[in-house]
């Protein structure tokens, strides 16, 4: 028996020229295998994984990823809610990750997946106090305006979420775009915007997520593996901003499940409720939806679904004050241009 598992036909044989034509096509077919499913798979790959729009904001190209549940009805106005991934990932993760499609599905809102700048490094949202962070959230401003022009999107039901740089990336929208935001939501967020920066005077709802056990954002702040800088304790962090809200200084702690506490933060002027879930134990990871590998990031709390939560907490909340007119016109205040390093 020989290795491709036919029989010799014994020594002093010859083979045919057919038939060692065959056995050479049989050896080249084995070898190119791994190199035709390594092509196979990068191809899934590309196709699970790529955007299906984009739009050039501050003369650079940049991508989303949109998702129209059946349901749609071109004659209601319907809800818009923008999530966004975390640093060196893409939509199609936070889309997996967070499962809103299934809950668009069901309550008949549409959901976009926008896509951080790359540059020279992985893809990334500038949500520090530095320059860039305008130009991302020109760009989520113009990203509604996009989808504003094809859809009727109900301009007082739009919503921001994101994980980890995504959800810091929601908080500098809440600072710097109030006038077009309902309501944000933060999971594991990575929080390099001061308060000093935060200059927007509406107040914003904001519901958040965070595991004990995050190692890469720590509940009770600090630095870690992330960045050089050091964290806010995230409990501190959300009574700032209801003390931003200004609701009454004595939160509401409530059991949820075994390892999920809520803390809420109530009586807030316009209703602009805080709440805070909290998961003993829990990693730098999306409660409730997709486990990302345990190794890297920590467990993932099964208790809770956030994506359900979120959903919940923002149907309760419209964007008050402005007129429709007002609320969809573009923001000539964060026209700019990218800088070279930028590119």
């Amino acid at each position: 028996m020989n290795l491709l598992g036919t029989r010799d036909s014994g020594p002093g044989t010859r083979r045919s020229p057919k038939s060692r034509r065959g056995v050479i096509g049989a050896v080249l077919l084995l070898l190119g295998l791994p190199a035709a499913l390594a092509l196979v798979d990068a191809v899934s790959f590309y196709v699970l994984n790529r955007s299906n729009g984009s739009l050039v904001s501050s003369d650079v190209e940049r991508e989303y990823l949109l998702y129209v549940p059946r349901s749609y009805d071109r004659t209601r106005p319907t809800p818009l809610v923008i999530t966004m991934h975390g640093a060196a990932m893409w939509p199609a993760i936070q889309m997996e990750t967070s499962q809103w499609n299934r809950v668009a599905d069901e309550h008949g809102f549409i959901a976009v997946y926008p896509s951080g700048v790359s540059g020279r490094g992985p893809r990334i949202w500038r949500a520090g106090d530095g320059p860039g962070h305008l130009r991302d959230v020109r760009f989520i401003s113009e990203l509604i305006d996009t989808l504003a022009a094809h859809y009727n999107i109900d301009p007082a039901r739009i919503y921001a979420n994101g994980l980890s740089n995504g959800g810091g990336m929601a908080f500098v929208l809440s600072c710097t775009l109030s006038d077009r935001i309902a309501a944000v939501g933060v999971v594991a967020p990575a929080l390099f915007l001061p308060w000093s920066a935060c200059t927007d005077r509406r107040v914003v709802p904001m519901i958040a997520f965070h595991g004990t056990a995050d190692r890469a954002i720590p509940y009770h702040g600090g630095t870690s593996w992330v960045a050089p800088e050091s964290f806010p304790d995230i409990p501190t962090w959300v009574a700032n901003w209801a003390r931003r809200n200004r609701c009454a200084p004595t939160p509401i702690d409530s059991v949820m499940a075994t390892d999920v506490t809520r803390r809420s933060y109530t009586n807030c002027v316009d209703d602009a409720a805080v709440v805070l879930y909290t998961v003993r134990g829990g990693g730098h990871t999306w409660p409730g939806g997709k486990p990302l590998p345990e190794w890297f990031v920590g467990p993932t709390s099964r208790s809770i679904d956030a994506t359900r939560q979120m959903w919940a907490f923002f149907r309760e909340h419209k964007l008050q004050g402005n007129s429709k007119a007002e609320r969809l016109r573009p923001r000539a205040d964060i026209d700019l241009a990218p800088s070279k390093e930028e590119l």
